[in-house]
C-alpha cells in the first residue's frame, strides 16, 4: 500500500461529506488511503478496493507463517523427506 501524503490524505468529515465522488476518484486513481477526521482525530481510513484486498491477503499470508511457527515450536510439524514424499504421493493420485 502506497503512504498517505500528509497534505493531500486526510480530510476532516465535514470535506468528506461534501466532496465524497472526489475522494473515492483520488483514492482509486493513486492508489493510496484516505484518512478521515472528526473533530481533529482520526475516526475512518479510505482504501482502494485492490489495495485492501492485497493487504488482505498479505496479512493471511502472515497469520499462516505465525500459526506455523507455534506449531513448530510445539514439537508439531515433519521432517522435509516426510512432506516431499507425502506430497509426491498425493500428486499421483
Amino acid at each position: 500500500m502506497r503512504r498517505i501524503n500528509l497534505e493531500q490524505d486526510i480530510k476532516p468529515l465535514s470535506e468528506f461529506r461534501a466532496g465524497t465522488s472526489n475522494f473515492i476518484r483520488q483514492v482509486n486513481e493513486t492508489h493510496r488511503p484516505l484518512l478521515i477526521t472528526q473533530r481533529g482525530k482520526g475516526v475512518a481510513v479510505l482504501l482502494d478496493v485492490s489495495e485492501y484486498e492485497s493487504m488482505r491477503e498479505r496479512l493471511e499470508i502472515l497469520e499462516d507463517i505465525t500459526l506455523a511457527e507455534s506449531q513448530l515450536s510445539a514439537g508439531g510439524g515433519i521432517d522435509f523427506e516426510t512432506a516431499k514424499s507425502k506430497l509426491l504421493e498425493r500428486l499421483r493420485t
